[in-house]
């Protein structure tokens, strides 16, 4: 791909984006440009051959596609700095929580190609799930914005009234998914390993068992009913996880923060 791509502010999640464009060797190195105002903090991406200052004016100019990610109060400003360099055939891209694309069109315009893309943390090794919203993106370069995000785990395009959930279950979701690894190292403890080999023993096994759904295309259900024999010690567990509430705690859990949203 020969399109050039601005990251417009290079904290935790922009140099992250930029890296998974990076290892995705869909983008040169020098068609990836990142913004910072304190450029010394993203060194280590130029040592990687990214283009790197502070100038997002400049950054806009040179690009075909823009991301912003930068913190929901810089928001604004920034729109209006770069509006000027911004047209019909570039793209721009979100990442920034909570602000609904009609907010940002009053301040770009209405005809401008926009996105919002609201990825994990797990952007930073390649494994997000990230949902992409747009209103007035064609199909051809939506597919483009999700293919982008592809390339650092996995992407959909849903519609924009539903990114809040997708926050919850996606972004809210890793923190839920690591308190149950912490739960089950726990627990490992108890019935005799040390903590760094209960938490080893966690986390591969909750890779393996996405893994199995991801891969497979099993339903959870279908997977579980592999590992429960009559009368034995899995089936045992589970329905006492049950009579504490797990599913119920869990799913009352991401309703409360969806409500929280509101």
């Amino acid at each position: 791909m020969e399109k050039r791509i601005a990251v417009i502010g290079g904290g935790n999640l922009g140099g992250a984006i930029a890296l998974g464009l990076l290892h995705s060797k869909q983008f040169k190195s020098g068609h990836i440009t990142v913004t910072r105002r304190k450029i010394e903090l993203i060194s280590d991406l130029a040592d990687k051959g990214i283009n790197v200052h502070s100038d997002n004016e400049q950054a806009v100019k040179k690009a075909d596609i823009v991301i912003l990610a930068v913190k929901p109060k810089m928001l604004d400003n920034i729109l209006a700095e770069i509006k000027p360099f911004i047209s019909m055939e570039k793209m721009v891209i979100s990442v920034v929580t909570g602000v609904k694309l009609t907010h940002m069109q009053a301040i770009i315009g209405d005809d401008i190609p926009l996105f919002r893309a609201m990825p994990n943390t797990a952007i930073s090794i390649r494994e997000s799930m990230t949902c992409v919203a747009t209103t007035n993106g064609s199909e051809v370069q939506t597919q483009e914005v999700v293919d982008i995000f592809n390339h650092m785990g996995e992407a959909i395009h849903i519609q924009e009234d539903l990114m809040d959930a997708a926050t919850v279950l996606a972004a809210c979701g890793i923190a839920y998914a690591l308190r149950f690894i912490r739960a089950a190292s726990q627990g490992g403890i108890e019935i005799g390993f040390d903590a760094a080999t209960a938490e080893k023993i966690a986390s591969q096994t909750v890779r393996g068992a996405a893994g199995l759904l991801v891969k497979g295309g099993m339903h959870p259900e279908q997977e579980i009913d592999k590992v429960t024999t009559p009368a034995g010690i899995t089936i045992a567990g589970l329905n006492e996880m049950e009579h504490q509430g797990f599913s119920s705690s869990l799913i009352k859990g991401i309703k409360t923060s969806f409500d929280k949203i509101g």
